[in-house]
Formats: structure tokens, sequence, C-alpha cells
């Protein structure tokens, strides 16, 4: 495992692209294996979590060529199994995505427990009663198994929660299943809209997509497709936020107007200067503030992606913000690793932290212990006086690729270490 040494106290500054959404690349290649046809996705980030699902693919019989660059091409005429390589499928929450083209393709679908960040805590409950209202049942077996054996079959559904993931897992079965199926309380993010709009461009008929109700007509042969990535929201926002807390001046390039106006509302209501122009997020050096309440939400609403990241941000701000993700828990209790630097942190609950600011961080060793969290630590260390040791560097390259090449350009001290 690698570790990231940061010479923190340097002010940030600089232009830097965004890669493809992260959240959008998985369920785009897992979409790849409900077609024999060839697709191309360009613009993808180039990130260990897209790497890991590429193997998968491999894994299951498809041809992917372009594993580490920004065009990947997928073939999968056939597969040659319905049980992706378990070892893969413990690094990757996304690996649960693979099931629904399975079930479409092999009648079968085995699959290891998942992992990625906070597994124990995050369940498949929802992604396995989508599919079992679509036809699939629960066989016996080591994790989650299941069948259809007569084919997946077009329903209506409500999913209990408004999960990212389930209704990407829920929309990619659907796509297989001969007639309409309407899908209720789905989620409404940017990747869920990307993922419909792939699924358009093979040949599935999708209408409200960006809607809580969703109408998927399935079942049709689908073709191959060629499809550029949008620009990740949540990448933009982090480097806005290392720019923030570092009193740099940067512009983030590559980014959605639409999609960044969230963020940016939230960053405006810290201090932070920022404005967006087409795909350009200016970031100005500015005097922070405390925002008093921060709340997640679902989409629209404040990403709780984000939430890591604005928490030390207002540790820089004057005055007290109560952050407040209600959307997962575990996410803010690697922040208490700000105390030792002396951030003035309040943690209330699994949900709730309270920042006052602003305090001179100091630097220290730091652990990663998910991907979000990971790139709020490597923010406050950018911020803190002396040096600061973040490992493993691993986890949060998982989601942000060529994350120390960028930091380099935007004139931080870092190096990364074996």
């Amino acid at each position: 495992m690698s570790t990231l040494l940061i010479e923190g106290g340097h002010r940030l500054s600089g232009r830097i692209e965004v890669e493809g959404n992260k959240n959008a690349a998985l369920p785009l290649l897992a979409a790849c294996l409900l077609t024999t046809e060839e697709c191309v996705l360009t613009n993808v980030p180039v990130i260990t979590d897209v790497e890991v699902m590429a193997k998968l693919l491999m894994d299951l019989g498809a041809e992917v060529d372009g594993i580490g660059g920004t065009t990947i091409r997928v073939r999968c005429s056939r597969i040659r199994h319905h049980e992706p390589e378990a070892g893969l499928v413990g690094r990757l929450r996304g690996s649960v995505l693979l099931v629904g083209p399975l079930l479409a393709r092999c009648g079968r679908a085995q699959l290891a427990p998942p992992g990625g960040d906070f597994p124990v805590r995050r369940t498949l409950a929802t992604h396995l009663e989508a599919l079992s209202a679509m036809g699939a049942r629960v066989v016996s077996g080591p994790g989650h198994g299941l069948e259809a054996p007569n084919g997946l079959q077009a329903a209506s559904l409500y999913l209990f929660e408004a999960s990212v993931t389930a209704t990407e897992t829920a929309l990619l079965a659907a796509a297989a299943a001969p007639g309409v199926t309407e899908i209720r309380h789905a989620a409404c993010e940017p990747h869920v809209v990307e993922l419909c709009e792939f699924l358009r461009q093979l040949g599935v008929g999708i209408t409200g997509d960006g809607t809580p109700r969703i109408r998927v007509e399935g079942g049709m042969k689908l073709a191959g497709a060629r499809h550029r990535l949008r620009g990740d929201y949540i990448d933009a926002g982090s480097w806005a936020v290392v720019a923030g807390v570092t009193g740099g001046d940067v512009e983030v390039v590559g980014a959605e107007a639409e999609d960044l106006e969230i963020v940016a509302a939230v960053l405006k209501r810290q201090g932070l200067r920022c404005e967006i122009d087409a795909e350009v997020f200016r970031i100005a050096a500015s005097k922070l503030t405390g925002a008093g309440r921060l709340t997640t939400g679902l989409w629209p609403g404040f990403p709780s992606d984000l939430v890591s990241l604005v928490t030390v941000l207002a540790t820089q701000a004057e005055g007290t913000t109560l952050v407040h993700d209600w959307l997962y828990e575990l996410r803010l209790f690697a922040l208490e690793q700000l105390s030792g630097m002396s951030a003035d942190l309040f943690l209330c609950d699994p949900h709730r932290i309270i920042a006052t600011g602003p305090r001179r961080l100091r630097g220290r060793a730091l652990d990663t212990r998910d991907l979000r969290s990971g790139m709020a630590l490597i923010a406050a260390a950018l911020a803190a006086d002396g040096e600061s040791r973040v490992s493993p560097l691993e986890t949060v390259e998982r989601g942000y690729g060529r994350l120390v090449e960028r930091l380099l350009r935007l004139g931080a001290k870092v190096e990364r270490l074996p």
C-alpha cells in the first residue's frame, strides 16, 4: 500500500480537468453485458474501481480493450459463466450491477458479498426486492444467488428506498424484461439519467428518467452504442474544496453547469467565492464563514459524497456549522482524526458533526478509511502546517484518477511513497 506525503500550507492554483463520472462508468460498463455488439465508452475515469469492473467483465467472457485509458471498448458475444470472480467482487460495491445482465443472459447469477466502503452497513435488500418483483428467485449458495428460469418479467415496482445503485439494478433488469416495467421512488441523480440515455442508445424504450417514476419498455434485441461520459461533478466539487481550504484560485473544467448548481450553492453558503460559466467552475480565494446547518438529501439535494469535504471546509470557516448526513452512517467517523490536527469538531452521532473555526491545522498521520473521507483528509493535510502522511492512498484512488499528478499540477508539495 502507498502513502501520500504532504507538505501543507501552500496555496493551490491553476486549471484542472475533471474525469468522467465514476458513478456513471460502473453501471454503463455493466450495461454492455446486455448486448452482443460492441459498445465504446469515452471520457472514462482512470480509476481502480473502473479497472476492477472491466476485469469482472473479462472474467465473465467479455472482450475488453483500453483498460487504464479513457476509452474502453466492450464486446460480449458470449458469457462463460454466471458467477463473477469473488476476489474482484469483494473489492467493488458496484459489482452488484452485474446481476441483472447475468440473469438476462444466463438465467442465473451468483454474487459473492460485494466490497467497497462500509459493506456491512450497506445491504442489497432493495436490489433483491426489485429483482424478485421481476421474476428472479433466491437460490442457496454462498453470497447472493438468484435465478430466473423463465426469464425476467416486466413489473410494476416500488423501491423501498430511492437508492441510486438499486435504481440502476432495476433499470438493467427491466431493459431485458419483455413488456413495460414501471419503477417508482426511483433515484434522480445525473448518473441514473446517464444510464437511461445509454440504454436508449442500445434500443431500450425509457421515459421519465430524472423523475421518481421511470417507465422502461424492454425485451428487444439490443444494439451496440458509443457514449461519452459526462464530467464528474463530485470530482469537481472535491477540487473546489481543495482550492477553498488552501486559499487558492482554481478553475475546474469539464463538469456540466446543471450538475454543479447544488454543489456551488452549498459552497457559497460557506463563503467560498465561486461561479459557473458553461463547463468552467471558478474558485477564488475567500474568507470562509460558518454555514449554520448543511444537510444532505436525495437529488437535487446536496450529495452525501461531498459531506466529508464540506466538513473540512467548515473547520476553516469563521463560526459554527452543523453538518447532517442523514443518508449514511459511519462516513463522518473518519473525520474524528481531524481533532488530532487541532480541528474543533464535535461528533454528535453517526449522522451529525459540528465544526467550529477557523482553526490552524497541524500535520499528522491520517488513515483513509473510505474513498470520500480519504479525499477530505487529503484536503485537510494540504491546509495544515507541517507534514502529513495519508495512507493507504489506494483507497482514494478508487475514485480519483491521476490524483498525485493533478495535485502536483496545482502546485501541491506531495510525494507518493511505497
